[in-house]
């Protein structure tokens, strides 16, 4: 997959299969639409492209409002759309002069002018232009004159509930993992660098690794004890991960910290990614350190347990 930072970089090709979005999560409903560029793709000899938006318009149009929290970094989102066949990966530069621009000249000047699309997929409630006026009703009026087919997928149900990035993020904030790697179709990711902590988990007998995140723009889950896959330098092993304040010692500050099962290497400085895969508990203040040991011996059991399946 190629990646393209500016719109001036890409070439025209002769027959492009496009869809535009946000992806943030590249979640189930967006995965129907890209398996369809795809299919679309290699019946007629044509080259995949999504074009996507950084940073997310919302973050630009409200910027008054409480940070939006992403599910995906751009690295996670590009790895994604790459796993699903995609060929070419625009990034556009999301800002305020951008906003304007209006559906008709994005129509004439982006789709067709620049980059040569012959079919447009988009999902059923697409929008796009200056003030979000463009639709699928006008671009099925407007794509034969310009020389391209327009095709709407339909909504992605799971159990009767649609799918919506925003969706899986209450899920993520209330803890629910089990609907939020449903709708994303794979556990949800976190990735960072590993930083020296105070050790307190080594004197209880459970070391841990403190991650400093690659992207504070992205969703952290609720506050608790989850099982966790845990990759690093391309193995996985199990872990059990927590996420809070350490109110058993007073703690102020968030902290994300994972035990590794049956790691014992020296890692400070080196990246891991998480992969969350069941809630064990929320965070609990526990009455003294020992408490505190004697739960964290049922946690491993409980993770332990959860992850079997997996590992």
């Amino acid at each position: 997959m190629k990646i393209y930072h500016s719109l001036e970089d890409f070439s025209r090709l002769p027959f492009g299969v496009v869809t535009s979005g946000t992806f943030d999560g590249v979640h189930v409903g967006h995965q129907k639409i890209l398996l369809r560029l795809k299919e679309i793709a290699e019946k007629n000899s044509g080259e995949t492209v999504v074009i996507t938006f950084w940073p997310h318009p919302r973050t630009i149009l409200k910027p008054n409002e409480p940070s939006l929290k992403l599910l995906n970094t751009f690295e996670e989102k590009a790895d994604l759309l790459r796993k699903f066949g995609v060929q070419h990966l625009i990034r556009i530069p999301f800002t305020k002069e951008f906003s304007q621009v209006t559906s008709v000249d994005f129509i004439t000047q982006i789709l067709v002018d620049r980059i040569g699309t012959r079919k447009l997929v988009i999902g059923y409630d697409h929008r796009f232009g200056k003030n979000r006026e463009g639709s699928f009703e006008q671009l099925k009026l407007n794509g034969p004159a310009f020389g391209f087919d327009v095709e709407e997928i339909s909504r992605q149900d799971i159990d009767h509930v649609g799918v919506s990035s925003t969706k899986i993020r209450q899920a993520l904030e209330s803890g629910d993992i089990d609907t939020a790697n449903h709708f994303l179709g794979e556990p949800y990711p976190l990735s960072g660098r590993v930083i020296k902590g105070d050790k307190l988990g080594r004197v209880l007998g459970y070391p841990t690794a403190n991650i400093d995140l690659d992207s504070h723009d992205k969703l952290v889950p609720a506050e608790g004890i989850y099982a966790v896959t845990v990759t690093h330098e391309n193995s996985t092993y199990g872990g059990m991960l927590y996420i809070g304040n350490r109110p058993t010692v007073d703690g102020s500050k968030r902290s994300i910290e994972v035990n590794i099962f049956n790691f014992d290497k020296e890692i400070y400085g080196e990246t891991l990614k998480l992969s969350f895969q069941k809630l064990l508990r929320s965070d609990s203040k526990f009455s003294d350190l020992e408490s505190l040991k004697k739960q964290l011996e049922k946690d491993k059991v409980a993770a332990l347990q959860a992850l079997e399946a997996i590992l």
